[in-house]
C-alpha cells in the first residue's frame, strides 16, 4: 500500500505503468517502463529563504520519467519507484 509511504520533500511515489512492449530487434531485453501513476508526493522543495515550493504533480497524475532514475523499491509485494520531482519530464492526459 503506496499509503505506508510518506515522500519528504520535493520525493515522489510512482506506480509504474506497463504498457504494452514492442521491441526493435529480436532481441529478448525488455525496456524499462519509463510511465507510472503518482501515488504520494512530498510538500515540496525548500528556497534558499526555507519557503516550501509546492510540487507541479499531484496524487493521481500519469506523468512520463527519465529511464533508469529514482529508486525502485517492493512494498507488499507491489512495485514503486521513489525519484525526485526533477526527474519528471511531463504529465500524461489521457
Amino acid at each position: 500500500m503506496a499509503s505506508k509511504l510518506i515522500p519528504l520533500a520535493d520525493k515522489l511515489v510512482l506506480k509504474p505503468i506497463v504498457q504494452e512492449e514492442v521491441l526493435s530487434s529480436p532481441d529478448t531485453a525488455k525496456e524499462k517502463p519509463n510511465q507510472g501513476e503518482v501515488v504520494a508526493a512530498g510538500p515540496g522543495r525548500r528556497d534558499e529563504n526555507g519557503n516550501i515550493i509546492p510540487m507541479d504533480v499531484v496524487v493521481g497524475d500519469r506523468v512520463l520519467y527519465a529511464k533508469y532514475t529514482g529508486q525502485e523499491i517492493k512494498v507488499e509485494n507491489e512495485e514503486y519507484i521513489v525519484l525526485k520531482e526533477t526527474d519528471i519530464l511531463c504529465k500524461v492526459q489521457v
